[in-house]
């Protein structure tokens, strides 16, 4: 899996290395190893947040295309990126690894296999610039 998200100013963080089972593994221990939820440190979580979002009492604007809401929360380590519907993202230093934890109410148990997909799969890829889904 390649992480790679764009931020304002085009810089991304390496993806974690994933570690791998031996090679003549148990079939059943492979299984429940590929069906786990990401966790730790190196997982990366996927928020969707339809409402607006204000950071110390501003609302968050897309710098591309004005949107005020439906937006996409992806954390990775200590970092939070926001995701608009016309597939700009850029880093938020003003959220943090807690507040993102305290916006998850159910966890979503959906996986995939990496941001890219993910972001095709909710509709933040750009194939909704414009539109709120609601």
């Amino acid at each position: 899996m390649t992480l790679v998200l764009r931020t304002t100013d085009r810089t991304a963080e390496p993806a974690p290395v994933l570690p791998t089972l031996p090679a003549g593994t148990d079939p059943l221990l492979q299984l429940e190893y590929e069906i786990q939820q990401p966790s730790g440190p190196g997982a990366t979580r996927i928020l969707s947040h339809p409402a607006e979002l204000a950071l110390r009492g501003i609302p968050v604007r897309c710098s591309a295309c004005r949107a005020r809401r439906d937006w996409l929360l992806i954390n990775h380590g200590r970092n939070v990126w926001i995701v608009c519907r016309c597939n700009n993202q850029w880093l938020e230093p003003e959220i943090s690894r807690a507040d993102f934890d305290a916006l998850i109410a159910i966890p979503d148990r959906r996986t995939y296999p990496s941001v890219e997909e993910g972001l095709a799969a909710l509709g933040f890829d750009g194939a909704f610039a414009g539109t709120y889904l609601d």
